[in-house]
């Protein structure tokens, strides 16, 4: 095997023309990367159904995290390449001038005019280093709104609140009057009278008459006075919370999972705070609690939502990630002890979620029932 060999140059190249080569080596290897990316861009848009080009069928979610793999390992080798060729342009920047050895000095030549003809113009310098990248673009107009979800099971009706002791009793009203006496029986006929004899022991009492037909009802005697009002019983929904996102910021999950920040159109009574970041919500009273949520995306991605009590999600409340879906909305009943705390999460592959703005892009509500 020969060893490699550069062919003869003529004109013979200058130390400069050959850095100018290098550079624009570097210059269109670049530009080569940049048509690799834009392309696995589009076909990341292909696949998502968010490109001008009609899909045909829709990819399941192994094709697709198949084809997020291979978009990973093209971007993962042009990382490398462009470390290596950063590496080139520095060496071929940084390049020493090569001198030769200094020759006998000649003889003197003659005078030359006092004013000499103008020299040639010196070779091209280097090209500098790629300046900074320049702002980001505008930002596109929003597109339309995904269809309405369908609206999620109706939560189980919470307990009734306990019941009001009962008044004091009103005086008895007065006693009518009695009804008339009924008629008296018919004697029974008189016997014959016999001669007086000793007074013999006294008889048996006779049969007590019929009783007569009872009288009229008397009125009725005046209702007594009213009892007092029990005491009200415990006003539950004091304790209770309503937070809202209308500004609609971008949500990232390329690192993972993400909290929804609800800094907007916040109503939380005094039990219930709020953290810095309005991510996490601390439930200052041990009940049953309703808590329900929405969350609404400009465009549908493959993302879930979930509640996370204490930081552990809740099984109930989970809306697991599926193609075509941009509105999520859910409510759970569940106990919670003095100190919980109550998270809104988004979850699934890697992208970032854009929420509506100016109308309600997520919302939470609390509210204890007993």
């Amino acid at each position: 095997m020969t060893q490699p060999s550069f062919p003869v140059a003529t004109p013979p190249l200058s130390r400069d023309d050959v850095l100018n080569l290098i550079i624009t080596s570097i210059a269109m290897e670049q530009l080569g990367y940049s048509h690799v990316i834009n392309a696995e861009g589009e076909k990341l848009q292909y696949v998502l159904g968010t490109s001008s080009e009609p899909i045909g069928e829709t990819p399941t979610l192994d094709q697709i995290l198949e084809i997020n793999e291979s978009i990973q390992d093209v971007l993962a080798n042009a990382a490398q390449s462009q470390m290596f060729l950063q590496s080139k342009l520095q060496m071929a920047v940084d390049a020493p001038a090569v001198l030769g050895a200094v020759g006998a000095t000649g003889p003197t030549g003659p005078t030359g005019p006092a004013q000499g003809a103008p020299g040639a113009p010196g070779n091209t310098g280097p090209v500098g280093t790629p300046g900074l990248p320049g702002p980001t673009g505008a930002t596109g107009a929003q597109g339309a709104a995904g269809p309405q979800g369908t609206v999620g099971p109706r939560g189980a009706q919470g307990a009734p609140g306990a019941v009001g002791a009962t008044g004091p009793t009103g005086p008895t009203g007065t006693q009518g009057p009695s009804g008339a006496t009924g008629p008296e029986g018919e004697p029974g006929p008189l016997g014959s009278r016999g001669p007086a004899g000793a007074t013999g022991p006294t008889g048996a009492t006779g049969i007590t008459g019929t009783t007569g037909e009872p009288g009229p009802e008397g009125p009725q005697g005046q209702m007594g006075e009213a009892g007092g009002i029990g005491p009200p019983g415990p006003d539950l929904s004091r304790t209770a919370a309503f937070v809202a996102n209308t500004t609609g910021p971008n949500i990232s999950t390329l690192l993972g999972p993400a909290l929804v920040a609800l800094p907007s159109a916040q109503v939380l009574s005094p039990d219930i705070t709020a953290n810095g970041a309005n991510t996490v919500f601390t439930v200052g009273i041990a009940g049953t609690y309703r808590i329900s949520y929405q969350l609404n995306a400009t465009a549908a991605l493959l993302l879930g939502t979930q509640l996370l009590i204490n930081g552990s999600a809740v099984t109930e409340s989970i809306i697991p990630p599926a193609l075509g879906v941009s509105a999520f909305k859910n409510e759970i009943t569940t106990t919670l002890s003095a100190g919980s705390t109550i998270s809104l999460q988004l979850f699934g592959a890697a992208g970032i979620a854009v929420l509506l703005s100016n109308a309600l892009g997520a919302a939470l509500m609390v509210i204890r029932l007993e």
